[in-house]
C-alpha cells in the first residue's frame, strides 16, 4: 500500500472526506462539486529536488506505466490506485512547441503552445480519462456493481473514455449532440464499439441525460464534474513546468467551455507550491468562443453568478456550452491566479488558428480560440515581449479537417476573409509554368 493517499471533499469546505473509489460525484452535505485533496504532509516526506528528480527518472520511461505523463506522477494523481489496474496508452509526456514567427508577428517574445493533442485518441481528454477508467477497473475489482461508465459529449471525451474503456473491458455509453460534432470525432467512439446515443439537443441536454442515468442506471459518470477526471489533466501545469526546467511561465491561456481543465491545471500549480516544486503561480487567461461565453459574461460583470445561456453554433464545437458546470471551481481558480477572461469571434480564432499553422503547426479551433485571445492580449498590452507564455492546444487539428478545409476554401460561414488563406496553383503540365509559378511564389 502507497505511503500517500488523497480523498474526496467538498469544495465549498463541508467537513468530511469520501475515498476515491466511492461513487459520489457531489457533496452530500451541500450539493457543491467536490475535489481530489492530497495529503501534503506525507508528500513532504520526499523533498522538491527528490521530486524533480523521479519526475525526470521517469520522463518518457519505457518502464510501463511510467513513460506515461500522468502515471509519471503517480503519487499526485491517485497514489491508491494498484499499478495492475492502470489502464494507460502512454498519454501526455507531449511537446512543448515553440511558435517564433507568430509571436513576432504580436510583438511578443517566447510563446510556446503545449500540444495535449498529441495523444491517443487526439486531445488532452486522455489524461484525465486514464485515471477515471484505470480507478473504476479497480472499483470493479474490488466488488462495485458497475454496468457502464458514460458521459456526455461534444466530441472529445467520447473517444477518450470509449478507448480507454475498451482497453479496460468495460462497456462505454456516449451521448451526445446528433448533428453537432465533426464526423472524425463521431467516428472514434463508433470504432471503439461504444454505444453512442445521438440525442435531438445540445451538450448542456446531454449532460443533464446522462447525470440522471447515472443517479438511476448503475452507470458511472464520466464528465468533468467528477474530479477524478481532472487529477489526471493537472499533470499538464506540472509537465510544462518540467519541461521548462521547473520554471513558472509567466501566462497560461487556456480555452474554455465545460471549465474543467481551468481548475485542474490551477491544482496542479498549486500542488507544486505547496511542495516547493516552484516559487510563483503564473497568471491564467481562460478563452472562450464569443457564441457561447457565460465564463466572460461573469468576469465582465465582477465575477457574478453564472448566468447559463443558449450556446450559439461555433467552430469551437467542443466548447459550445452555455452552462458549465466546473464555473465555480474555475471562478475559484481564476481568482487565484490573477485570471482574466477573453472571447473570441468565429473570424478571430479561424484566423489564429490558421496564423499559428505558418509555424508549423496544425491547430484545431479550440486552439484557435485560445490563439485568438493572445492575440487580443497582445494587442492591448497586457501581456508583452517580456512575458513568457504557454497556450494550451486541446485537440489535433486532425479531427477538424472539415473546419481546415473549409478556412482555405473560403466557405466558412462567419469567416468571410480568411487573412492566411492559401490554395493550390494549377498550372498545365509545362516547364516554363511551373518555374514562373517557384519564382512568383519565392519572391512574394
Amino acid at each position: 500500500m502507497s505511503q500517500f493517499s488523497a480523498e474526496f471533499r467538498c469544495i465549498a469546505g463541508c467537513a468530511g472526506g469520501y475515498p476515491l473509489e466511492q461513487v459520489i460525484y457531489r457533496c452530500p452535505k451541500c450539493g457543491d462539486l467536490l475535489e481530489v485533496i492530497h495529503d501534503l504532509a506525507a508528500l513532504r516526506t520526499r523533498d522538491a529536488d527528490g521530486w524533480k528528480q523521479l519526475f525526470g527518472e521517469r520522463w518518457r520511461s519505457v518502464e510501463e506505466p511510467y513513460g506515461s505523463g500522468v502515471w509519471g506522477k503517480h503519487e499526485w494523481v491517485a497514489p491508491a490506485l494498484e499499478p495492475a489496474n492502470i489502464v494507460s496508452m502512454l498519454e501526455g509526456a507531449t511537446h512543448l512547441t515553440p511558435v517564433p514567427r507568430f509571436a513576432a508577428e504580436l510583438g511578443l517574445g517566447d510563446v510556446r503552445v503545449k500540444q495535449c493533442g498529441i495523444s491517443h485518441s487526439g486531445s488532452f481528454k486522455d489524461l484525465g480519462m486514464t485515471v477515471l477508467v484505470s480507478m473504476v477497473k479497480q472499483m470493479i475489482a474490488h466488488g462495485r456493481p458497475i454496468r457502464a461508465i458514460a458521459c456526455a459529449s461534444t466530441g472529445d471525451t467520447s473517444a477518450a473514455l470509449a478507448a480507454y474503456a475498451a482497453a479496460a473491458n468495460i462497456p462505454a455509453v456516449v451521448i451526445l449532440p446528433r448533428g453537432k460534432i465533426s464526423t472524425a470525432q463521431l467516428v472514434q467512439p463508433l470504432a471503439a464499439g461504444a454505444l453512442v446515443l445521438a440525442i435531438d439537443t445540445d451538450f448542456d441536454g446531454c449532460m443533464r441525460l446522462v447525470q440522471e442515468l447515472a443517479d438511476k442506471e448503475g452507470v458511472y459518470l464520466a464528465n468533468s464534474m467528477n474530479s477524478l477526471r481532472l487529477e489526471g489533466q493537472k499533470t499538464v501545469a506540472i509537465e510544462l513546468v518540467q519541461q521548462r526546467g521547473w520554471r513558472v511561465p509567466d501566462w497560461v491561456i487556456i480555452p474554455g467551455g465545460n471549465l474543467g481543465n481551468v481548475s485542474a491545471l490551477g491544482a496542479g500549480f498549486e500542488l507544486m507550491l505547496a511542495l516547493g516544486l516552484v516559487t510563483k503561480r503564473p497568471r491564467i487567461c481562460v478563452a472562450q468562443a464569443q457564441h457561447a461565453s457565460p465564463l466572460h459574461a461573469s468576469f465582465e460583470a465582477h465575477w457574478a453568478e453564472l448566468v447559463p445561456v443558449k450556446a450559439k453554433t461555433t467552430l469551437a464545437s467542443a466548447i459550445q456550452i452555455g452552462n458549465p458546470v466546473s464555473f465555480k471551481k474555475a471562478v475559484r481558480a481564476l481568482r487565484a491566479f490573477e485570471g482574466v477572461v477573453e472571447i473570441a469571434s468565429e473570424a478571430e480564432l479561424a484566423d489564429a488558428a490558421a496564423h499559428a499553422d505558418r509555424d508549423g503547426l496544425f491547430t484545431c479551433p479550440h486552439t484557435g480560440v485560445a490563439l485568438a485571445a493572445l492575440t487580443r492580449l497582445a494587442a492591448r498590452g497586457a501581456i508583452t515581449r517580456d512575458d513568457e507564455v504557454v497556450v494550451i492546444s486541446t485537440a489535433s487539428g486532425l479531427k477538424f479537417a472539415d473546419f481546415k478545409v473549409g478556412y482555405h476554401e473560403a466557405k466558412l460561414t462567419d469567416v468571410p476573409a480568411p487573412r492566411y488563406r492559401n490554395v493550390p496553383i494549377e498550372l498545365p503540365e509545362r516547364y516554363d509554368a511551373v518555374r514562373d509559378a517557384l519564382n512568383r511564389g519565392l519572391e512574394a
